[in-house]
């Protein structure tokens, strides 16, 4: 009965249109590596498009600061905000909301947030990585400010995503919503999707301020840089830890995480936020850096 139970509540709960990526903590982690990434003039552009952006003020609000480092971090955690904000819809599913100003759509883009492959490697659903090499071509060809704005926070957020493993799901279990486990180091949530149990490995969402620098020094002390790779390869990479990223020991109910897993968890979602946070900078100096010197008279 309470198996039954148990598979009723996560029914609801872990419905494929409620994923997230990393919580805030993670998005944070690795806007402020790539931060460090950016040379002054590429730091410049991207805090005067954020200061376009019609929640601008709320970022400053929830940082309780106006540095364009902090701002940077906190407009990464953008798109997964919106999920639940009535001003944006699901493109596909309900009526366009009004226009916001300052951005080009106001669609949540649901799809945009993941990829999920077969077996063989073959994109079943999602465009999580189409969406990356769209919006960085935007950013290096458009003149228009609205579209810049609005592709900044989708590219800081997206980059991030696709470096945690299960947004590049396997096909037929929604990324590891629609797996149960059994999670004895949450005492608040020890029943979760293996999805929520990923996502919440980087700490807890409200990290900003003086504990992020920490934690970002911290990782970035600990974890060398990465190779840039490119797009595909960074879904390939993801794709390929799936073998570490699934518990196999049996709980009471449901597959537990154990001890030796949540160390080897723990430190694997470190090494991907590190490299996603690397990557992600790199890509951004590499985009700017030619619109600046391109539109510096």
């Amino acid at each position: 009965m309470r198996r039954i139970l148990l598979a009723l509540c996560f029914s609801f709960a872990l419905h494929p249109g409620f994923a997230h990526a990393w919580n805030a903590a993670g998005h944070r982690l690795s806007a402020a590596i790539a931060w460090q990434q950016l040379s002054p003039p590429s730091r410049d552009f991207i805090a005067t498009a954020l200061s376009r952006h019609p929640d601008y003020a709320r970022w400053v609000e929830k940082a309780r600061s106006s540095e364009p480092a902090d701002i940077f971090a906190e407009a990464s955690t953008w798109p997964d905000d919106i999920r639940h904000d009535p001003r944006f819809y699901n493109d596909g599913r309900e009526p366009a909301t009004p226009a916001l100003p300052g951005l080009s759509d106001t669609a949540r883009h649901k799809r945009w947030h993941y990829v999920d492959l077969d077996a063989a490697g073959r994109v079943r659903e999602g465009e999580l990585d189409q969406q990356i090499e769209r919006l960085s071509q935007l950013l290096r060809s458009t003149r228009k400010n609205e579209q810049i704005t609005a592709a900044l926070p989708w590219l800081l957020h997206l980059v991030a995503d696709i470096h945690q493993p299960l947004h590049v799901g396997r096909e037929g279990d929604a990324g590891g919503n629609e797996l149960e486990i059994e999670n004895p180091f949450n005492k608040r949530l020890p029943f979760s999707s293996l999805h929520t149990y990923w996502d919440d490995l980087p700490g807890p969402p409200w990290l900003r301020g003086k504990r992020l620098e920490k934690n970002t020094n911290r990782l970035l002390d600990s974890i060398p840089p990465p190779a840039q790779g490119n797009v595909a390869i960074w879904r390939e990479e993801s794709h390929r830890l799936h073998e570490f990223v699934y518990p196999t020991t049996a709980g009471s109910l449901l597959p537990m995480i154990t001890e030796e897993f949540h160390q080897q968890a723990r430190a694997l979602a470190n090494r991907r936020i590190v490299e996603g946070g690397y990557r992600l900078g790199r890509l951004l100096e590499n985009i700017l850096s030619h619109r600046v010197s391109r539109e510096t008279p």
